[in-house]
């Protein structure tokens, strides 16, 4: 069985706690994370922490992942909304039948790409309107097919397991959790 592969674009004006538990936990649970910066340099993020992505987006834009998952924050959520390279991205991604995957404000990314339409998503509350989603809902973290979204911050180790769980498999996700205490 092949290392699955995932892809997570870093915009300035991240949501710290939401990037770093994504990454760690994917990692922890055996999956090979590609950190992206859609810009040279450090990536700052909404609280002011700088992170250095490991690769560039636009080196990889021949590269195939089993999945590509998007932190939210703000303004982070709207240069992932608004950048046409995470665009072609997402869209080439799921066209392929990657998972697409973001939280808190991060669906509008999604949406923006055509991914949601015809989905359950959830999303930070105050971006319901601007998701195009066959229904919307208010749970922690939303699995429909091959696109999961969650809320915020505070579910972003649910979120970060359910991708685990798809990745790689539902033993290694409960093992996780219980290692790390949730």
């Amino acid at each position: 069985m092949t290392t699955p592969r995932a892809l997570i674009p870093l915009a300035p004006g991240f949501e710290e706690i939401e990037a770093v538990t994504i990454v760690d936990v994917l990692r922890r649970g055996g999956v090979d994370v590609v950190t992206a910066a859609l810009a040279p340099g450090l990536v700052e993020g909404a609280h002011g922490v700088r992170m250095e992505a490991d690769r560039r987006l636009g080196d990889l834009v021949e590269e195939s992942f089993d999945a590509v998952v998007l932190p939210g924050g703000m303004p982070g959520a709207v240069h992932l909304r608004d950048d046409e390279l995470v665009q072609t991205t997402l869209k080439r991604l799921a066209h392929d039948g990657a998972i697409t995957a973001a939280i808190c404000a991060a669906p509008i990314a999604l949406s923006r790409a055509g991914i949601t339409a015809g989905h359950r998503v959830t999303s930070y509350p105050s971006f319901q309107g601007e998701i195009e989603a066959e229904e919307y809902t208010d749970e922690p973290v939303v699995v429909d097919g091959q696109v999961v979204t969650s809320r915020g911050p505070a579910t972003a180790l649910r979120f970060a397991l359910s991708l685990v769980s798809l990745l790689v498999s539902e033993e290694k996700a409960s093992e996780l959790a219980e290692s790390m205490l949730l």
